[in-house]
């Protein structure tokens, strides 16, 4: 009755393809972003942008990107953190200058990039990362895989731990942002502006996730799906499993490395590898997709936009109404996560995204039962 498709009717198949292909669910989204970019630029402060916005959006980047390698192709990965922090340390090198020394001499500098370019060579350098550790799923799968990926987690943060060059020589083994602007419009460093940062962050998570819609419902897509369903009969259809799995840890590795790059230069400003980076960054995002549902490109949304909320809300009702301690609060989040994990894995393994369409298809129908 509120959602109905009743006079929405298509008379070509670009029509009938969109992504959006009922009247309804278009103006829906048109009005979402038009709010998200018009808006919300002008009504938000800094708590609202550093607390609530800035984590949603980069996490929802991350979330798709390890939904197109878990939830369309189904390989197993738990080295989301290490891929992030590839995005960052390339971002942070193209930012000051990527210098190649040999023998103690230098051999050539590159210019200082742009905040911009920086992000997206954080993405370019983590696909290619992602397409070497991609390489073991073509022999093995499952338990092993996911084996495989957590080695690369923990191979990667001892890496830009141990190797200085990464973190220009600093005393402190962190990397700090410098200041970098777009057309005058500063981006980076403490005195941004909280809608710059937010804008800047949304035109990425509004591509990323533009290119991963399309991208799941084209051939690639296809392709993945197929591996995920079942590898052997999609190789006797000709599906090629080498590039298909491989593509699909270039495409994830691609948006996760963004992620990072902007979980760095933009939200946090500094970053030590092994606090901000770590094993439990893997499991927050794998979380994520888990409750928001696999093979949903809302449900990252869904599931990033759930985790990020938590924190918060149980603040504000557990220290700021019952005044509990902040050690329990937190523990009490831990016991909230784990606990709809199981519910969603046994009871609604599609998560938060198949609620969703439950609640849609009534909404066609409501008040009549037929």
């Amino acid at each position: 009755m509120f959602y109905r498709e009743a006079g929405d009717f298509r008379t070509t198949y670009a029509e009938d393809q969109q992504t959006f292909p009922i009247k309804f669910d278009r103006y829906r989204y048109y009005l979402v972003l038009f709010i998200a970019i018009v808006v919300v630029p002008f009504v938000v402060n800094d708590y609202w942008v550093n607390s609530l916005l800035l984590p949603f959006l980069i996490y929802a980047i991350a979330a798709i990107g390890l939904n197109i390698l878990v939830g369309y192709c189904g390989q197993v990965s738990l080295g989301t953190g290490g891929f992030m922090a590839v995005g960052a340390y390339t971002c942070y090198k193209f930012m000051t200058g990527v210098d190649i020394w040999w023998g103690g001499e230098l051999l050539f500098r590159l210019p200082e990039f742009n905040i911009f370019f920086s992000v997206i060579m954080g993405g370019v350098m983590t696909a290619l990362v992602g397409v070497l550790f991609g390489l073991p799923s073509l022999r093995i799968k499952g338990f092993y895989l996911a084996v495989a990926t957590l080695a690369a987690q923990f191979f990667l943060v001892w890496l830009f731990n141990r190797v200085s060059w990464f973190y220009n020589y600093s005393a402190s083994g962190q990397i700090s942002a410098p200041e970098r602007d777009i057309f005058g419009v500063l981006l980076t460093g403490p005195s941004v502006q909280p809608w710059a940062a937010y804008l800047f962050c949304l035109f990425f998570t509004i591509t990323c996730a533009v290119i991963a819609r399309n991208m799941t419902r084209g051939a690639s897509g296809r392709k993945w799906m197929a591996i995920r369903d079942m590898d052997i009969a999609a190789e006797i259809i000709g599906v090629n499993p080498l590039k298909a799995k491989l593509t699909a840890f270039m495409v994830s590795s691609f948006f996760i490395g963004i992620s990072g790059a902007l979980f760095f230069s933009v939200y946090l400003g500094a970053v030590e590898v092994g606090e901000a980076f770590g094993i439990t960054k893997s499991f927050l995002v794998l979380f994520m997709i888990i409750i928001g549902g696999l093979g949903s490109i809302f449900g990252s949304f869904a599931g990033a936009a759930f985790l990020v909320l938590l924190p918060v809300a149980l603040k504000v009702v557990g220290v700021d109404w019952f005044g509990w301690p902040t050690d329990i609060v937190a523990h009490l989040q831990l016991v909230i996560v784990g606990g709809l994990i199981i519910v969603f894995l046994i009871a609604e393994p599609h998560g938060i995204a198949q609620l969703w369409r439950v609640a849609k298809e009534k909404l066609r129908l409501w008040p009549f039962p037929h």
